[in-house]
This record gives structure tokens, sequence and C-alpha cells, in this order.
């Protein structure tokens, strides 16, 4: 068995079933790159017209990559979505069928990328909520929009995350706004400065919030 036959086996293949093709179709690409086997999948192959004797043995290791391709798309199709490429004789043409019948029109996607745009600005920290779990959230509606090619600077994510805290954080929000550089503050730093202020308020400490860093 080779290694990249081996290397195919033993990874885990996100299955799809209809729902969240944008998000499934990210995972298969970044897989088959890690299989070195995207180009067949994107561009397909040919065969070229008198090949010399070269050019066959290359079209046949071409077709092998192209076999393991579609092998991977049909195992990483539910059953009833593998009756919509059960009839595509090469991997290009099996991905290029799912693409064609669930990937968004431009409109849809841009309609859906304005409502997560509005879920972020209009989302805030719950009364309720500690600092993961609120960052959990914000997370969630981050990588969506991400996932639909809008790039969110850290320092956005940073400056969100500040505005939208519950008054109980005010004192610290002050702290590291008037002791720090918002534009190189990172989000996991910022994070553990307001787990660290959290967990004095939870236990009635008395320190200082500028110790939190």
């Amino acid at each position: 068995m080779s290694a990249s036959t081996s290397n195919q086996t033993s990874l885990p293949l996100p299955i799809f079933s209809g729902e969240n093709y944008n998000f499934w179709s990210i995972k298969m690409r970044t897989y088959f790159m890690s299989q070195d086997l995207w180009d067949i999948v994107d561009r397909g192959f040919s065969t070229p017209e008198n090949p010399t004797v070269e050019q066959l043995r290359q079209e046949k290791k071409e077709k092998q990559r192209d076999v393991n391709a579609l092998y991977a798309i049909q195992q990483a199709v539910d059953d009833a979505n593998f009756s919509r490429i059960m009839g595509a004789s090469t991997a290009k043409e099996a991905w290029d069928m799912l693409k064609e019948d669930f990937q968004e029109t431009a409109k849809v996607r841009a309609v859906k990328l304005q409502t997560m745009r509005s879920d972020l600005e209009n989302l805030k920290m719950k009364d309720y909520e500690i600092v993961k779990d609120y960052y959990s959230r914000l997370k969630e509606i981050v990588n969506q929009i991400r996932a639909y090619g809008e790039n969110i600077s850290e320092t956005r994510v940073v400056e969100k995350i500040l505005i939208s805290l519950i008054e109980k954080y005010d004192p610290i929000v002050t702290v590291i706004e008037n002791s720090k550089d918002i534009t190189t503050l990172s989000v996991t730093e910022l994070i553990g400065s307001l787990e660290a202020y959290e967990k004095r308020l939870s236990s009635r400490n008395e320190t200082p919030v500028e110790s939190a860093f």
C-alpha cells in the first residue's frame, strides 16, 4: 500500500448531509490538499492526442489520483446525496455536481452575510453569561462570516468584545483601554485578562484590577 493511500484511509472525512455545503466544501478542499489531490478535483485531467510512452505512464498516475479523489467524495456524502453523484465518472464531475446543486447564489450569500453582520453588530453579553460563553457565541458568528469570505480582523473582534461586555466589566475595560494598544492586543490576551478579572470578582478578592495582567 502506498503512503498516499495509507494517509487517505487514516484521515476521517466530513460527511455532507445536504446542509452547510460551504463549510463541508472548505473541509474537503483542505483534505484534498493534504492528499495532493486538489488539482485533480478542481481542474480534472485530459488525455493528450497521440501520447508518448511517458505521457501514457503519467496519464495512468493521473487516473489513479482521480479515482482516489472520486472515492473520497463518494465516502464523504450520505446515501441521499450519493444518488446525486453516483453517475459521475471523475472526481471533478462529482465535485461540480454537488457545487451546482448546493452552492448558494451570489444574491443568497449576500443576504446571509448581511444578516450575520447584523447579528454581530447587535450581539451583547448577557447578564448571566461568563466571558468564555459569551466569546463562544461571538466567535461562532465571526467564523461564519469569515467562511463566507469576509475578513474580520483581530482588532475588530477585540473592539467588539470591549464595547459589548456588561457593566460589571467596566473597570477592567477601562484599564485595558488606558494601558494597552488595542491595535496590537490579541483576542487570546484579552480573554485571558477578562477571565482573570472575572475570577477575582467571583472570589470577592480585593486585588486591584491592574494585577489581572
